[in-house]
């Protein structure tokens, strides 16, 4: 079946950086379009980025200039590269395949940034 791991996540300090990778199986990766998306308790869950198969990436205002969306389509991995980290960041990020509908999330990986 289709599968996304995701893994990555830590506590950091403000300012800090870490990198979430996703690998998904089970679905012919290069075909789609991926994103990161993170959902703090009690909030919503959020656009953080997306990369198209042609490895376009667009951000959230919220990340933008401090994170960095990739993808290597020969591992079946995506990835959120993220910098200068502030608490505000803290949450559970998530993979999942953009398109309409679509059932394909990870089971997510949490992010602690603290002051």
């Amino acid at each position: 079946q289709v599968r996304l791991v995701e893994s990555g996540g830590d506590s950091v300090h403000t300012g800090g950086s870490l990198t979430l990778s996703c690998v998904v199986s089970g679905l012919s990766f290069r075909d789609y379009d991926f994103a990161w998306y993170r959902q703090a308790p009690g909030q919503t869950r959020e656009l953080v980025a997306s990369v198209t198969v042609r490895g376009t990436p667009k951000y959230a205002v919220s990340v933008k200039g401090r994170f960095t969306i990739s993808r290597e389509n020969t591992k079946n991995t995506a990835y959120l590269q993220m910098n200068s980290l502030v608490p505000e960041d803290t949450a559970t990020y998530y993979c999942h395949a953009e398109f309409e509908r679509s059932p394909y999330w990870g089971q997510g990986t949490l992010v602690t940034v603290t002051s």
